[in-house]
């Protein structure tokens, strides 16, 4: 790419590349970071909403676990209120009570079933289940008082064994060792989580006979998290490649999970972190974030279990593969990274191109005018370009002939004068002096006619070329809604980045906008929209952020307005940047601070200050800051224009700015700011002010 203050030093400043300049510097330099600002921010809004949906889909668990519960629960109320269940209860039919329960056990997966009398002690059992254990808890307290219960019990190993051998030999897990898990002593775990309930059973006065007593062991049961997870991540729910997971916890042990170790083996037994396990088990708190699950990158979500007592006693997670969400990410930024070099190539080309077509005539004339001040004849000779600036050099070289012609009848009248030199000596010697004076003057003249040319030229060159560009931008816009119409339903996958193309289509837009103003500052007098000062400070800020990378100060802000006004937002954007970036230069680099406030202004409307603590400036200094090409900066790191534009922008809707200064203290800048704008009368116009811009350069010149 091309070097603007390279290209600068080489050419010399000629007029091409000072153009040239101005043109590619917001190509070279702005859209660039305008890109790493896209870039960021579409990478941190894609996993935000990675994250929003991870909490989702564990709010969704949470919610089929309780209604698991639920349902097991129901199931038991079913049974304790059919008349079968009861009449065989109050005559003991222990064999149609065991049929019932056996029945209920194997078609709703419980892992024991039991009759519990009033006084806890055990009524009814099936084989192979404890003959005279009863766990006591605050559940079965309840269901004594005539209340259902159903919820999460954790059963110690001699608890599980006096209930169940089989039970107990299903729950004992050996723990794998966990990268970053916390450190224990423990190598098996050998508890359970059940979901019990318990059902009063009533007989027809309403008095409570019996507890229905049902288990549901949590330890391996691959069919509950599974069900939970094809609940959960259906089809169509995640990309392709991606695969969603539910876990199940004991402490943080994983008892129950359909995360994979390695193909065909489930992660039971494996920990997680002492991270998660702070926040979730310790503090009671969800984690969300990317987490690295077992052996891969996991969109991951943790939420704590909750027994029947009220104790953080395991975990639920709900998580997805990371990995083709990442890929796609990076996909789309690179298509359009690479989209964007294309344009920015496109257009570093095209304003290549325009500028030397544009400066051409210009430059022929510059050569011609060197030739013939070394006595050289030249003319620029055929001119292809019609514009201003083609009829220019052909006037030029009309002129050239004309003034050869004269210079031929003069040196003839002086050959015919020879003869005659003894005669009108005087006169002769008068006439030539004079006709020297005429010559220095016509040279004079016609220096002072490039110049003035030049100028004029340069306000109608500004609108041409914001004119060209805005029609390659229509096309542009014209083909991205082809390309919306033909997408049609499909354009989900890349509506982000076809909404972010047309936005930077707007924004050249408003930028070729902001050259017409100057072009043709009465046809363009700004759009005025309704603003929310305090909301496009924060959007300004972000304008300037790379300024902080290699500067060390602070910016406070103190936005108390609640007034709106009505103005053009990109412009007062402008000024905002025109008045922090003057601010920054004036910042000690070692302790900076700038406070930018905001306050209404009466029922007028709203005043901006932006106050430093930087060098300051003098008085004499303070009463020419508004002045065209008037700069406190060291040569070459301003142009004096910044303040003086600013100026006339705020003053072109009514309002005004004020400055306050004192030498080393610092300076304060006061944009007021009228709710409704209303016109400025007996002061410069915008083109008053070029104008005057234009006699300055003249009289520097």
């Amino acid at each position: 790419m091309i070097s603007v203050a390279g290209m600068m030093r080489t050419v010399g400043g000629t007029v091409r590349y000072k153009l040239l300049a101005l043109v590619l510097f917001p190509i070279l330099l702005v859209m660039p970071v305008a890109l790493l600002i896209a870039i960021y921010w579409g990478a941190t809004f894609s996993y935000d909403q990675l994250y929003i949906k991870v909490n989702t889909d564990l709010d969704v668990a949470g919610d089929v676990f309780k209604r698991i519960q639920k349902d097991y629960l129901n199931k038991l109320n079913t049974l304790g209120d059919s008349y079968t269940f009861r009449t065989a209860l109050g005559t003991s039919d222990r064999q149609s009570i065991d049929e019932q329960l056996l029945e209920l056990k194997n078609s709703s997966g419980f892992n024991y079933l039991r009759i519990i009398e009033q006084d806890s002690r055990l009524f009814y059992t099936q084989k192979n289940e404890g003959q005279d254990w009863v766990r006591s808890s605050s559940s079965l307290q309840k269901a004594s008082q005539g209340v259902a219960a159903v919820g999460i019990e954790i059963f110690s190993s001699t608890e599980i064994r006096q209930l169940s051998e089989t039970l107990a030999n299903m729950v004992e897990l050996k723990l794998i060792e966990t990268p970053r898990a916390r450190s224990t002593n423990r190598i098996k775990e050998d508890r359970a989580m059940m979901i019990r309930a318990l059902y009063p059973v009533s007989n027809a006065l309403g008095e409570l006979v019996a507890i229905l007593d049902g288990g549901v062991l949590l330890n391996e049961n691959f069919e509950f998290v599974d069900a939970i997870r094809d609940l959960v991540y259906g089809p169509g729910s995640l990309p392709e490649g991606s695969i969603g997971t539910v876990t199940v916890f004991i402490d943080d042990v994983r008892i129950s999970t359909n995360v994979p170790r390695k193909p065909g083996q489930r992660a039971l037994g494996t920990r997680v972190s002492n991270e998660v396990r702070t926040e979730v088990l310790d503090h009671g708190n969800t984690w969300i974030d990317r987490a690295f699950v077992v052996n891969d990158w996991y969109i991951s979500s943790y939420e704590p279990i909750i027994d029947i007592d009220g104790e953080r006693v395991g975990m639920l997670y709900a998580g997805f593969l990371e990995t083709p969400f990442r890929n796609a990410l990076w996909r789309a930024l690179t298509i359009f990274v690479l989209m964007f070099l294309l344009l920015m190539i496109i257009s570093s080309l095209v304003a290549i191109w325009g500028a030397k077509s544009i400066f051409k005539p210009i430059e022929s004339m510059s050569n011609v005018v060197k030739a013939t001040r070394n006595g050289v004849v030249e003319r620029i000779g055929t001119i292809k370009s019609h514009d201003e600036i083609g009829e220019l050099a052909r006037e030029f070289d009309a002129m050239l002939d004309l003034l050869h012609q004269r210079n031929q009848e003069i040196q003839s009248a002086a050959d015919q004068l020879d003869q005659k030199v003894q005669d009108r000596t005087a006169e002769l010697l008068q006439r030539n002096e004079d006709l020297q004076r005429t010559i220095a003057v016509l040279q004079e003249t016609r220096q002072q006619l490039v110049h003035a040319e030049k100028l004029a030229a340069l306000g109608e060159l500004t609108a041409g070329v914001a004119h060209e560009i805005n029609n390659p931008t229509a096309v542009m816009l014209g083909n991205l809604d082809i390309l919306i119409d033909e997408l049609g339903s499909d354009i989900g996958p890349v509506q982000e980045e076809i909404d972010l193309i047309v936005e930077q289509i707007y924004r050249i837009k408003d930028i070729i906008d902001n050259l017409l103003q100057y072009a043709r500052p009465d046809e363009y007098a700004g759009y005025m929209t309704d603003v929310d000062v305090n909301e496009l400070i924060r959007q300004t800020l972000k304008l300037i952020r790379h300024y902080q990378q290699n500067s060390c100060f602070e910016i406070r802000l103190q936005l108390d307005a609640v007034q709106r006004i009505k103005i053009n937002q990109q412009e007062l954007k402008q000024v905002i940047v025109n008045l922090l970036i003057n601010a920054i230069h004036a910042l000690d680099k070692n302790d900076g601070c700038i406070e930018i406030s905001t306050r209404d202004w009466e029922q007028k409307g709203v005043v901006i200050c932006i106050d430093d603590n930087g060098m300051g400036m003098t008085e004499e200094d303070l009463n020419s800051i508004f002045n065209p090409f008037f700069s406190t900066k060291q040569q070459g790191e301003g142009t004096g224009l910044g303040l003086s534009v600013s100026y006339s922008l705020i003053r072109r809707y009514g309002g005004n700015i004020t400055a306050q200064s004192s030498t080393g203290k610092g300076s304060c800048f006061m944009v007021w700011l009228l709710s409704e704008p209303e016109p400025v009368e007996d002061e410069l116009t915008i083109i008053e002010q070029l104008h005057a811009i234009e006699k300055e350069v003249s009289v520097k010149g």
